[in-house]
Formats: C-alpha cells, structure tokens, sequence
C-alpha cells in the first residue's frame, strides 16, 4: 500500500500513531519505536504494509520512503510539510476517501518539481476547493452578501468578503476573480501569493 503521512501523534516510548491519507481510505496505524526503523515524518509518501494486532489498530510495518525530487530542498519541503497537516483535521472524520485527495498529491508533487511551491500549492488548493462545492465564483460577500466588484479580503476557505466588512489583507479583485476562474496563479506577484498562503494555512 501507498499513502501520505498526514499525521503523527508521539504515544509512550516514542512510538507513533501514523494517520496516512491513502487512494481511497485514511489509516491510522501504530508504529513502534526502534533503531531498525527508518525516519518518517509528516508530508513523506510511504510504501508499507499493515499487521493486525490485538490492539484496534494495526501495526505499521515494512516501511519504505517514496522520495520527491525535492525533498531535501528545505523551502518547499516546510511549505509542503504545513500543508499536508490541513488535511487531517479536514478529512480525518471520513471512514471512506475519494481517491481525488491522493492524486491530487500526487499531481502537486509533481508541480512542486518544476515550479514555485507556493504558487503549486495554492493552484492545488482551489482543485480541491471547486471538487467539494466550495469554490466562491460568484463572488457575493460572505458577511453582509451583496456582490463584490472591487477590491476584497480573503478569508479562511478562500472565501470573498468586501474589505470594509473585515480587516484582513486586501486583494486585487480582478486578479483574485481571474485566479479562481482559471486555478493559475500566472499575474498574482509574489506578495499576494504568499498572503493567500497565510490564509490558506488558517484551515482547507
């Protein structure tokens, strides 16, 4: 089996709790402390296999790390790392998974390679966004609901709000409308996509 590492949690002696997000499933494994075992850590794409115990969950075993290119560039590999961490608390009450959400990383990865991994991750986030219903194209303001036209704030879920209705940074609507038409961050400058950034680590 293959799956991303979406959550660690350090139970006693340094064992771990490992949820993975895999093709069409979450599993949450336990994984024992030892000098044998390779590394893992949030954002890694593991082969590996399952040992049922007495315990309610499996055991983790035969572990194999399935490298990026980049993983040892530390800029994208941090940025990754917060971004893979949005997914647990997003998904982790789902008993069966699309397979979208693996491929979807698996796609990013891919896009992490050759481009900006922060331009990568937001184009990313608005496919996940528009395949759940929750991409705002309408562009009608979340607090008060009439429609936006000019300049606007973003807030958590990539959600419109006139910027007089909340303080937060404040956004190009043209820009913002031609990004989430077209899921490119091609004209946003680096300012606004390191903004959208902040606020798409407030939560998916």
């Amino acid at each position: 089996m293959q799956g991303y590492i979406i959550d660690l949690k350090v139970v006693k002696d340094d064992d771990l709790i490992v949820t993975l997000l895999c093709e069409n499933e979450l599993i949450t494994s336990y994984r024992f402390y030892g000098a044998r075992h390779s590394n893992i850590n949030i954002g890694y794409k593991i082969d590996f296999e399952l040992e049922k115990t007495k315990s309610s969950i499996p055991r983790l075993k035969d572990v194999i790390q399935l490298g990026f290119p980049w993983i040892l560039n530390n800029q994208k590999m941090y940025a990754w790392q917060r971004y893979l961490k949005l997914f647990y608390p997003h998904l982790k009450e789902l008993e069966d998974l699309e397979p979208f959400y693996f491929f979807l990383l698996d796609n990013l990865v891919s896009k992490i390679e050759k481009q900006n991994v922060l331009r990568a991750i937001l184009e990313s986030y608005l496919l996940l966004l528009d395949h759940e219903g929750r991409l705002h194209t309408d562009f009608e303001c979340l607090i008060c609901e009439i429609k936006i036209n000019s300049n606007l704030s973003i807030i958590r879920g990539f959600l419109p709000v006139h910027k007089e209705c909340i303080r937060g940074k404040v956004f190009d609507y043209k820009k913002i409308k031609e990004f989430f038409l077209t899921k490119k961050s091609i004209n946003l400058n680096d300012n606004e996509v390191e903004n959208l950034f902040e606020v798409l680590l407030l939560g998916l």
